[in-house]
This record gives structure tokens, C-alpha cells and sequence, in this order.
């Protein structure tokens, strides 16, 4: 049985990635919304339509060029709805994430901040390497493996990224790219309330990934497996509920932090942030899949 706090964990919860939102490189849980942009004044112009080949992993991406531009597809059906719901994120992070966590950045140095997301992403290792594993990257599973067994030994249990200093790296899998190569299509985008954007796909691998991650259904269970034992019992769903809602807040107050700066950019020098936002969501997720 899957109970309640799992649609509840779903909704309250922030991408992205990879990423499902999860990888080789540490994740990031960014706010609703600002995610892969950047200040127009350091765009280059380089629309990647989805029919066409992969531009250069290090290309900037074009927040203003369609991501189907070409093939004549409607990827933003629900745009009315979508721009509300943006705008209604694009508040909560103003009003309520911002100044906590400009609180938070005030008390932690920034090699704690670091810390804390090289733990949170190291947590997300089973995911990742299956869906490197489901895609038939066998390489970068093993380098997942790897990654894994140094940070969270020499690492202390992933708080210092010891995999990427001796670059032990590989890119992010999540199973929206699953999904996508094995030739799903990415159907319309979907901006929904506290979370990172998505297409229908990308959002349908996103919960998938959260059934793939044994931490939440052998550990502090949101999902319920009968005849499977967990750490905190299944029937004490306070506890296990007030964790997971709990690390995920934190997490996404630390990554804010960590990107205070960066953000306040983006919503300065971007006019159409809806837009930006929505393309260059949509190109970094179809480069994604063809990588």
C-alpha cells in the first residue's frame, strides 16, 4: 500500500534534476522554477531543436530559442495554467525560501553548505545507477559504484566529494532519460506547485525515481512494500513522515543558499522569465536524453 505522504512528500518536495531529479556530478535542488538559466547578457544563441543532433555538452543553452522549433509540435498546451502556477512559485520563493534561507547561508560557512549537498546527492546513488544500468551505461555505473564506495568512506559518508576530485565523474541519469531513450516522447510541459519544472515524462520519472531510492521504502518509508521490513517501522508514519519532509526542506534551504547570488541575477536581467525558464528547461533535458 502506498499511503498518503507519499503523494504529500511528492508535492512538498523541489528538481531536478536529473534528474530527478539525482548524479556522477552533485545534484542540486534548485528553486521552483530558476533552474538551468542564466542572466541573458551570457547567452549565446543556440536553439537545439529535438530532430537535429546534439549540440556540444559545454554549449550555453538559449533560454529564448523553442525547444521544438522546426517540427511544428505544441510542447506548452497548458501555458495559461503553467505561467499561474510559476508565478505562484516564483512568490514563495520570494516571500518565504529567500529570506530563510539567506538566514541559513548568514549562520553556515559555505563548506558546510557544500557538505550537506555532497550527502543529500551521495544518498541518491541507487537511482542513478540504474537508470545508467536500464540505458546499458554499464561504464557509468560502475563509475556510480565507485563514486559511492569513496565518499562514503574516505568521503565521510559523502560529506566531502572525494569521487570528483580525483575525477571519477560521469553525467546525471534519471529515468525522464530513461524513459526518453527508450524512445518516449516528452509530452507537454508541466509546471506544478513547489516543484521543479517537468514534462508529463520528465514528472512520471521523477515519483519513478523516488520508488527506485531503497532509502524510502527500507529506511524512513513514504512507501509501504508488504512483507518487506524498513528501519522506522511502517506503521510509525509520523516519524518516518517528519524526516523526509523534514531533509527535503533542509535541502532545499541549502541549495538555495548556495545560489542566492546567482538566482537574484536571473530574475534582474531576464524580462520573460516564464519563457527562459521554460526553454532552456526543455533544451538541457532533450540534450539530456541524447547524450
Amino acid at each position: 500500500m502506498i499511503p498518503f505522504r507519499l503523494l504529500a512528500f511528492c508535492l512538498l518536495g523541489v528538481v531536478a534534476m536529473v534528474a530527478t531529479g539525482c548524479a556522477g556530478k552533485t545534484g542540486k535542488a534548485e528553486p521552483p522554477g530558476l533552474s538551468d538559466v542564466r542572466p541573458v547578457a551570457d547567452q549565446t544563441p543556440a536553439p537545439v531543436p529535438s530532430s537535429q543532433p546534439s549540440a556540444p555538452p559545454d554549449e550555453p543553452l538559449d533560454p529564448f530559442a523553442r525547444a521544438d522549433e522546426g517540427n511544428g509540435d505544441e510542447y506548452d498546451p497548458w501555458e495559461p495554467v503553467n505561467a499561474n502556477i510559476f508565478e505562484f512559485n516564483l512568490k514563495v520563493d520570494r516571500y518565504v525560501l529567500k529570506p530563510v534561507a539567506k538566514g541559513y547561508d548568514f549562520i553556515l560557512p559555505d563548506v558546510v553548505q557544500v557538505g550537506v549537498s555532497n550527502i543529500f546527492s551521495n544518498l541518491r546513488f541507487t537511482p542513478r545507477f540504474l537508470n545508467n544500468v536500464f540505458q546499458g551505461k554499464l561504464k557509468g555505473a560502475g563509475i556510480e559504484v565507485g563514486r559511492f564506495l569513496i565518499n562514503s568512506t574516505v568521503g565521510l559518508a559523502g560529506f566531502f566529494d572525494v569521487a570528483t576530485k580525483i575525477d571519477l565523474v560521469t553525467p546525471e541519469e534519471d529515468l525522464g532519460q530513461t524513459l526518453g531513450f527508450y524512445g518516449v516522447k516528452p509530452g507537454p510541459y508541466l509546471v506544478l506547485p513547489l516543484l521543479q519544472p517537468f514534462t508529463v515524462r520528465d514528472f512520471v520519472g521523477y515519483v519513478g525515481d523516488v520508488f527506485l531510492n531503497p532509502i524510502n521504502w527500507l529506511v524512513v518509508p513514504i512507501i509501504e512494500v508488504d512483507n518487506v521490513p524498513s528501519v522506522i517501522e511502517h506503521k510509525d508514519r509520523t516519524t518516518s513522515s517528519i524526516i523526509q519532509l523534514g531533509a527535503r526542506v533542509g535541502e532545499i534551504v541549502n541549495e538555495r543558499s548556495r545560489n542566492l547570488q546567482k538566482y537574484q541575477g536571473v530574475e534582474e536581467a531576464t524580462l520573460d522569465l516564464y519563457t527562459a525558464v521554460r526553454n532552456a528547461y526543455l533544451q538541457k533535458r532533450g540534450q539530456a536524453v541524447r547524450e
